[in-house]
């Protein structure tokens, strides 16, 4: 699947396009990505037709004309300038990237060629000092030979060539001892896989450049809250483009450095954090659920509905206002209502829109069962308008939701009610569940006490 494949659908309303709009995230993803990376979003913009088309393309050209794509910029040049040739400054630039290639390409042939010998790669060691040695005394190969290979790796990301960069990047660190050009390879490498949908590797870059930026060593508190702020933004490619992407969203945004970078640098990001938590709710279905699944799912939305009602002040959209709506406030009318908005938004949100229909059915799950929980009869027609469903789908859904989760209820059609059977605990019960750890805890207070006294009595 393409990054910047998106679901198609017919053109929204008004009312629709304003609350696109208003909640288009576009603006505050951009400062924490890379150009190449900023591109696909505006591609995704200029196929939705929600912007003025010559804004889209002059934005397009602004931010690709410092790049090396000279061919694809001057075509942007051409169409803004109705014009049937390319300036003589873009015509130039174009020469100087060829030549630049050339040059590139004579400067790194001896070390290319040395490093696709078989012979070489038996001979190398885990030392990359070691590895040096060898290249420079036994094949000429220099430091500033193997240095070329990164700038040869970062011109081609600049002209667009992402799959060669990556290549070049990656032979550059297998041999290079400089930590920061290391550093600086492994984010290039990352985002050259990104772009040439190499999920895979993606995955494994990702894993290396979290080892760099979270290890203690690793600069200034500052510093480590922006590299976190950009390894955030820049995992919203793999983690919505690869299969358990949201269970690894989960796993990272919730550890505890990460979730604190959010909510410090980047609320923003909770509209993806509610997206992957919710649509966990609708792996598999929900016959398909395992205990541990779902011990699993109610952990992650515990952590979601807290870290919500937390940054509230901060970040709101109709995604995490629909979790506070009815996990908080207990507001059926307005879960229904940010459900509603929440649908425009996942359509047309870059990386969302791929998962707009298991949000929106894990969503509905959650507000039945809800609402289930709660109510000891409940009107068919009623809830099937919670839902935002005919009264006809409301009733097949509502079968299938009790036969799904095994609910003790039974439906009457004649008065087009559903009778909830919640067994009520005695009171008897309730002690028992409530001072079930009582004595446990009585107990480690006591030999605490004991072992605190028998040492005052030593001394």
């Amino acid at each position: 699947m393409s990054v910047n494949e998106q679901q198609g659908n017919a053109p929204p309303s008004a009312e629709a396009v304003e609350i696109i709009r208003k909640y288009d995230l576009t603006e505050k993803l951009m400062p924490f990505l890379d150009r190449h990376l900023i591109f696909p979003l505006i591609e995704s913009l200029s196929s939705k037709g929600l912007y003025d088309e010559k804004q889209i393309l002059e934005l397009k050209y602004e931010l690709l004309k410092d790049t090396n794509m000279t061919d694809y910029t001057g075509d942007l040049w051409m169409q803004l300038n109705n014009a049937n040739e390319v300036s003589k400054e873009l015509s130039d630039k174009r020469q100087q990237v060829m030549d630049s290639l050339d040059k590139f390409e004579k400067s790194t042939s001896k070390v290319l060629q040395v490093l696709e010998d078989p012979e070489v790669g038996s001979n190398l060691k885990q030392d990359k000092v070691q590895n040096q040695q060898l290249l420079e005394s036994k094949y000429n190969v220099t430091v500033d030979m193997i240095n070329d290979l990164y700038k040869y790796g970062q011109f081609q990301y600049n002209c667009g060539k992402y799959h060669a960069a990556s290549d070049l990047l990656y032979h550059f660190r297998i041999f290079s001892t400089d930590t920061s050009l290391n550093a600086s390879a492994t984010w290039g490498k990352f985002a050259a896989d990104i772009l040439s949908l190499q999920w895979d590797g993606v995955l494994e870059e990702l894993q290396k450049l979290r080892d760099i930026v979270d290890h203690r060593t690793f600069g200034n508190p500052l510093t480590q809250l922006h590299h976190r702020t950009w390894i955030i933004h820049w995992s919203l490619f793999p983690f919505f483009n690869s299969e358990n992407g949201k269970e690894n969203l989960c796993d990272l945004f919730f550890s505890s450095s990460y979730i604190s970078t959010i909510q410090a640098a980047c609320p923003w990001i909770l509209r993806y954090l509610t997206a992957a938590v919710v649509c966990m709710n609708n792996v598999g279905g929900t016959a398909g659920r395992s205990h541990g699944n779902s011990n699993n799912f109610q952990r992650r939305l515990k952590d979601l509905i807290r870290v919500v009602g937390q940054e509230q002040y901060e970040y709101e959209d109709p995604l995490t206002e629909f979790i506070r709506a009815l996990y908080i406030d207990y507001d059926f009318e307005e879960a229904q209502n940010k459900l509603s908005e929440a649908e425009h938004i996942l359509n047309n949100d870059f990386f969302l829109a791929a998962s707009a229909e298991s949000f929106l059915e894990s969503a509905r799950h959650l507000i039945s069962e809800l609402y289930c929980r709660i109510h000891q009869r409940i009107d068919v027609a009623q809830l099937s308008a919670r839902l935002n469903l005919s009264q006809e789908q409301g009733e097949k859904w509502i079968a299938n939701l009790i036969q799904d989760t095994k609910m003790d209820a039974k439906i009457d059609e004649r008065e087009g009610t559903v009778i909830m059977n919640h067994p009520v605990t005695s009171v008897y019960q309730q002690v028992i569940e409530k001072t079930k750890g009582l004595t446990f805890r009585s107990n480690q207070v006591l030999t605490q006490a004991l072992n605190k006294h028998d040492g005052l009595i030593v001394q």
